[in-house]
């Protein structure tokens, strides 16, 4: 083993795919030699399976890197990055694999590229264990416009589960070359409440249904909370049948919460037999979860913003709804590959609670 090589054991944590895309990020935009061991081996299928291939695939594209171990089922990784570069790249996972957790691997490089990129990533848009991309456009990118990050995402074509056939593409015609510090530990007064329920390759109603239910249960859930004044506004979206360009079937809504200091979302996917009612109520039951806690970072963007704010140019503070081992992962995978940072609990520390960071930033610079 050279001695520059950094080893990562894919197995601690919650021993899956997060290990693999944090490290390879990091590793790319740090320029680190690393060797990832036991991939996903805490997973029914370890190993690399289409949608990690094609995120390693992509860092690589971007990072210039050299990699071993890349075939399906893989449970080790070399990866040694020679420079990050712009420029047009496509990616196509060639099934219905996320797309949004590629774009995980890829969207801590994207500050530090020496000119404009464009990403297209072809595959599941909205599928189960993943960011549905209504998420990442209308929650996760907020959260990094803070970080004086700017990113478009532009949702091609819709792909659900099993047949996939989604795109989206991701433009940063300016990459700021640095991160700024942020201030995210409470989420101050609730604004107003948006979203989008949509269905594809489904009759109008499936969407509508879906819409009323999750409406309904915001309008209780933030009664009792005290917020019975919130606006709500729940966008639907559906094609007609013969006009229908996803191959489908699918549906699925996303709710967020626009509120004084940050954004925080709610989602929940359709699935055969699940009751349109269900699929609101669930979204908006997750987004109410996090809101009832006053943290300004709901359970998905307190474990996504970890790397950002370590590669940030000073001390960013972090409140989470919830400490997720995908959280408590990230944090462990950072301590390993950028040392010179320092991630302290300033509330909480236990496991599916709320908690606090301290984030000392290593002051990136392009």
């Amino acid at each position: 083993m050279p001695s520059n090589e950094i080893v990562i054991d894919g197995s601690m944590g919650e021993g899956g795919g997060q290990i693999l895309r944090t490290t390879l990020a990091l590793a790319a935009v740090l320029g680190k030699r690393v060797k990832i061991i036991n991939i996903r081996a805490k997973r029914p299928k370890p190993g690399l399976q289409r949608q990690h291939l094609t995120a390693v695939k992509a860092v690589a594209a971007i990072s210039n890197a050299k990699v071993e171990g890349l075939y399906l089922g893989s449970t080790t990784l070399i990866f040694e990055p020679r420079g990050l570069r712009g420029g047009d790249f496509y990616f196509d996972i060639g099934t219905a694999g996320s797309v949004t957790l590629v774009l995980q691997a890829l969207l801590p490089l994207l500050p530090f590229v020496p000119n404009p990129i464009r990403v297209r990533v072809r595959g599941g848009t909205d599928v189960p264990w993943s960011p549905p991309i209504d998420y990442v456009r209308h929650v996760l990118s907020r959260l990094l416009e803070r970080f004086g990050f700017t990113v478009t995402v532009v949702l091609k074509r819709r792909g659900h589960y099993p047949r996939g056939g989604g795109e989206i593409e991701v433009t940063i015609e300016t990459p700021p070359g640095r991160l700024k510090p942020v201030e995210l530990v409470d989420r101050g007064e609730v604004k107003a409440i948006e979203g989008i329920s949509h269905c594809v390759k489904l009759p109008k109603h499936v969407a509508e249904r879906q819409a009323r239910a999750a409406t309904q249960t915001l309008e209780e859930g933030l009664r009792k909370l005290g917020m019975s004044n919130v606006p709500i506004n729940i966008e639907l979206e559906w094609y007609e049948r013969n006009r229908d360009p996803h191959l489908g079937p699918g549906s699925g809504v996303v709710v967020w919460a626009l509120c004084e200091n940050s954004v925080l979302g709610g989602d929940s996917l359709g699935a055969k037999g699940k009751p349109a009612e269900t699929v609101g109520k669930e979204a908006a039951q997750n987004l109410l979860e996090d809101l009832a806690t006053g943290k300004a970072l709901d359970k998905h963007a307190s474990d996504m913003l970890i790397p950002f704010a370590a590669l940030a140019d000073g001390t960013s503070m972090l409140g989470g709804a919830r400490l997720t081992l995908h959280a408590y992962t990230n944090i462990e995978v950072v301590k390993k590959l950028v040392p010179e940072a320092s991630i302290e609990f300033v509330e909480g520390g236990e496991l599916e609670k709320p908690f606090t960071i301290r984030v000392k930033g290593i002051g990136l610079t392009l």
